[in-house]
């Protein structure tokens, strides 16, 4: 399933900036991944090596294994994926989320699982409410402008025909970060052709953001080894 969906992102701390971008993503059943036409496939491909864990295995299996860590065994339930697909051998996913299910169906827990522009990845484990919304703290070093600190609180009701993702960085009592991605049911792969080059465009848009709050002399926060 693809969703065709706008992407914000607004920063509220030194400077008052905001860029939309649209954009397509992708829902998948980990047990189901695709089966797309052979002229599509170098344009949606889904591997183990662009997420947690370890790229001999599956995406499932590495997800599996990071429930067991936090005490969850979902015994085989559905776990629905939204993420980017590699394309030309590229693919960078800022955010990947993971619906995950029991094996009556039950929604058990949201895997948030964050990218940096530096290779590096973190999950975050949501316990969300009825309306899907959970709060977490801020763990994981994402933007040179932005320090490891804080919480974030994010809604991630399950997906239907409408996709709505929000996410709201709160730092010393306000927030300083947010981004949103709605958007609705697409037909097919109409949009890989309407948006080529798709997970290419998302980096250089962020490094084209991350270039203009430099320019206007933010204050860089350095990146811990740790």
């Amino acid at each position: 399933m693809i969703y065709d969906v706008v992407i914000t992102h607004a920063r509220r701390e030194l400077i008052d900036r905001a860029f939309s971008h649209r954009a397509y993503m992708w829902l998948v059943d980990l047990a189901e991944l695709p089966r797309l036409p052979w002229w599509a496939r170098p344009f949606a491909k889904f591997e183990a090596r662009d997420h947690l864990g370890s790229p001999s295995r599956t995406i499932r299996e590495n997800l599996d294994e990071w429930l067991a860590g936090h005490g969850i065994d979902l015994g085989g339930g559905q776990v629905l994926m939204l993420a980017n697909a590699r394309v030309l051998g590229y693919v960078f996913n800022p955010l990947s989320v993971y619906w995950c299910h029991d094996a009556s169906g039950e929604l058990v827990c949201v895997a948030a699982e964050v990218h940096n522009t530096y290779g590096g990845r973190h999950c975050y484990l949501l316990r969300t409410d009825d309306k899907g919304r959970a709060s977490v703290d801020k763990e994981f070093y994402v933007s040179p402008f932005l320090e490891v600190d804080g919480h974030y609180v994010m809604k991630m009701p399950k997906p239907g025909d409408q996709l709505s993702v929000t996410i709201a960085l709160r730092q010393n009592g306000k927030t300083t970060f947010s981004a949103t991605m709605k958007g609705e049911r697409s037909s097919g792969l109409r949009m890989l052709l309407r948006r080529p080059l798709m997970p290419q465009r998302v980096s250089a848009l962020i490094r084209r953001h991350g270039i203009a709050l430099y320019l206007r002399r933010i204050p860089i926060i350095p990146r811990s080894d740790g």
